[in-house]
């Protein structure tokens, strides 16, 4: 078994074991799964310190590493084909930290803990999966695993309109599901194979243009084809307007699933149109690109707006992320280097960013049962650790410099600015409107006069600190140094920015 493999299906394994401890040891159960969601974290640290950074050729597989490849179900040419570049590894290597923070951030979880947790590693091999499938069917397989874990999750361990939010998240996303499984078939039937001249799910091969047969080089087919790809990816995005599951999904669910949902699910649909509508539909993608750069400017301004709006700290921080994903979609549609490499580090970097604000979020509604802005006030006082780590992921959301956020924002706007000066003007609107809910936040959260409801608040605990420290201590390392990311993901995404032009 390769190392891709290892990983990805090692929770599975986990959650089968777990299944077999007796429901009364709930000790046991945590922790088994805090180890072995650690174990996949410790092989891909080790697969990121063999990444080869300067691995690239002209043809598609020759930018992948750890490849495993065999035939699956060959009456109907399906392949586990599983490879890793560097568009992929970040997102890679970011959900094996944050599926192992989330467990750690789950032992506060007393109902059903068997069964929350058995879920939770079937969920996290859902997520590796999708990112390391090369062969469609594989992907989908993989992209659909992950859906009814995340529902059952919220659905039993979430808030109290719980049903309402799961099912809204499942037919939204099942939508999706049906829209790609329809443009999966047409590749399947219209995209022959090189060497059996057969059909074929293998994305390389859908990429080739010259393997294409005539139907798909019809203008209007193509267009029908990435326009059912483009709406499924974007609901996952979530792409305005079809935002309107994530903050119903996002304050019901339990702090872990939101961690995992906006730091992990999000980014699924952005990779998706990276991995799979760029390379096979390149035409399309760039005549479309200004429509895709206005949504990404109406998901920064209207997120930021509606942001500043909530009166509830988790929604806040759900909208924020509908705000910051503009960013990327944003940096993807203009094509330029500085746009592309800064549209995958937002997506690595909100990912921590987002992760440590809904664990803050969970922090203090474990402690006063509520998360009205309003309720709280000169926490700082009282909570003077807390407020500091507080502090910290607040600010790297809203881009100060020498964090991850700047970087990433600075790198979108210095690559779309050539190409949509107007929208590029208009997106940097979004920085001043997210400083300002930020900071307002902070200021009606933490500081002033302290609530007297509140004075004898315990701080932030050790377990709460071991989850949020490594993200703050990272998104500080990497905003002040980013090459480790950005040399990763370089010859991938050079050979992607080639394909557009």
């Amino acid at each position: 078994m390769g190392m891709i493999s290892l990983v990805t299906f090692l929770p599975v394994f986990g959650a089968l074991i777990v299944l077999l401890i007796p429901k009364q040891n709930e000790k046991a159960i945590k922790w088994f799964s805090a180890i072995i969601t650690f174990i996949p974290l410790i092989i891909a640290s080790y697969m990121w310190s063999q990444f080869n950074y300067t691995l690239s050729g002209i043809n598609h597989e020759a930018q992948f590493q750890f490849v495993e490849h065999m035939s699956w179900i060959p009456a109907f040419h399906i392949e586990y084909f599983v490879g890793l570049d560097g568009l992929s590894f970040p997102m890679f290597w970011l959900t094996t930290l944050l599926s192992f923070l989330a467990i750690v951030a789950s032992f506060g979880i007393n109902k059903s803990v068997k069964g929350y947790f058995a879920l939770f590693l079937l969920l996290e091999t859902g997520m590796l999966g999708v990112f390391v499938a090369l062969d469609f069917f594989l992907f989908y397989v993989f992209w659909e695993v992950m859906l009814l874990p995340m529902y059952f999750l919220i659905g039993i361990w979430g808030g109290p309109r719980r049903e309402y939010a799961a099912i809204k998240f499942f037919l939204y996303t099942l939508l999706g599901s049906v829209l790609m499984l329809v443009v999966m078939l047409a590749l399947y039937f219209n995209v022959q194979d090189p060497a059996t001249h057969g059909h074929t799910f293998n994305m390389l091969h859908m990429m080739d243009q010259s393997n294409h047969k005539d139907i798909l080089r019809s203008v209007d087919v193509r267009y029908w084809l990435y326009i059912l790809l483009f709406i499924g990816f974007a609901i996952k995005v979530p792409v305005f307007p079809f935002h309107t599951w994530l903050p119903d999904a996002h304050v019901e669910a339990p702090t872990a699933i939101s961690v995992i949902l906006a730091g992990i699910l999000l980014k699924m649909g952005t990779y998706g149109l990276l991995r799979i509508s760029y390379p096979i539909f390149p035409d399309i993608a760039v005549k479309t690109a200004y429509a895709l750069a206005i949504l990404g400017v109406i998901n920064i301004l209207y997120g930021a707006f509606v942001a500043m709006a909530q009166k509830d700290l988790k929604k806040l921080v759900a909208y924020s992320s509908v705000s910051h994903m503009g960013f990327v979609l944003l940096g993807m549609a203009a094509f330029t280097d500085a746009g592309i490499h800064g549209a995958l580090f937002q997506m690595f970097s909100h990912g921590m960013i987002t992760a440590m604000l809904f664990l803050i979020v969970g922090v203090i509604y474990d402690r006063a049962h509520h998360r009205q802005i309003e309720g709280f006030g000169g926490l700082a006082v009282s909570m003077p650790v807390y407020a500091g780590v507080a502090s910290l992921a607040f600010f790297a959301a809203l881009g100060l410099p020498g964090m991850t956020g700047f970087i990433a924002e600075a790198s979108v706007f210095i690559g779309s600015f050539p190409v949509y000066r107007t929208l590029t003007i208009m997106a940097a609107l979004g920085i001043v409107i997210t400083a300002s809910y930020v900071l307002w936040t902070v200021q009606r959260v933490f500081l002033g006069k302290l609530n007297p409801k509140y004075a004898d608040l315990p701080d932030i605990n050790r377990r709460e600190l071991f989850t949020l420290v490594p993200l703050g201590i990272m998104v500080i390392l990497f905003g002040v140094y980013p090459m480790p990311i950005l040399h990763l993901m370089r010859s991938s995404l050079i050979h992607l920015i080639s394909l557009m032009h």
